[in-house]
């Protein structure tokens, strides 16, 4: 795994209180499981129709009837529970999931997500991804900070097609650490090695900086 993997990684599973139903998304999020204290009693979703998944499985004792959305075989806990797909959704749609971490390409300053396709490249289809945005009680979007271009994946407005509009509620990238509120989008965390000049250089969009950030002059350990 990247450094910069690590980094989100690891200040995401913060996101994860004890009790939470929580959805992790396709790609990076997954690596989250393996992340969370076997202590900390949380209940692991997937759309694809499981409850109380575990961490990824040892090598040589993977169980191919056990996979994650992300066709990835998994562990369950003791207690988890299976279900068909429509039931799945029914939950997400119900609002009975706590917490949805999901990986993005791009997210506006207004909080709109684009996470599910890229133009002219072949896609299986939406996924869940829109489901979950509309469903979840909270929605954490993780994501490098820029592309493999250099340039911000925090814009004013998405140039991608759209998975939601206004739906994120925070967003954590290699760099820092967003909130989406009523006044709109707030810097309440810098990554230690960065700055505020070096985030403004770095992001498209536009955004405010809580005062609690200010006071502690940008300075952070994840």
């Amino acid at each position: 795994m990247s450094n910069d993997r690590e980094i989100i990684i690891n200040r995401a599973v913060q996101e994860i209180e004890e009790e939470m139903t929580v959805n992790l998304g396709i790609g990076m999020p997954t690596m989250i499981a393996d992340k969370i204290p076997a202590s900390k009693h949380v209940f692991l979703h997937s759309e694809n129709g499981m409850l109380g998944i575990g961490p990824y499985p040892i090598s040589g004792e993977e169980d191919p009837d056990l996979i994650n959305a992300g066709k990835e075989t998994v562990t369950a806990k003791t207690g988890a529970s299976f279900f068909d797909n429509a039931e799945s959704f029914a939950m997400i749609r119900g609002g009975h999931i706590d917490l949805a971490i999901l990986g993005g390409m791009e997210v506006s300053e207004k909080g709109d997500l684009a996470n599910w396709m890229i133009p002219g490249k072949m896609v299986k289809g939406m996924g869940g991804a829109m489901d979950i945005v509309q469903g979840a009680q909270k929605v954490v979007i993780i994501m490098n900070h820029v592309n493999k271009h250099g340039e911000s994946k925090i814009r004013t407005a998405c140039e991608l097609p759209l998975t939601g509009e206004k739906v994120v509620d925070r967003l954590i990238t290699d760099m820092a650490v967003f909130d989406f509120t009523e006044k709109g989008m707030v810097l309440t965390e810098i990554l230690e090695g960065y700055d505020l000049a070096s985030i403004q250089e770095k992001t498209e969009a536009t955004f405010t900086v809580d005062e609690k950030l200010l006071e502690k002059e940008g300075s952070f350990s994840w």
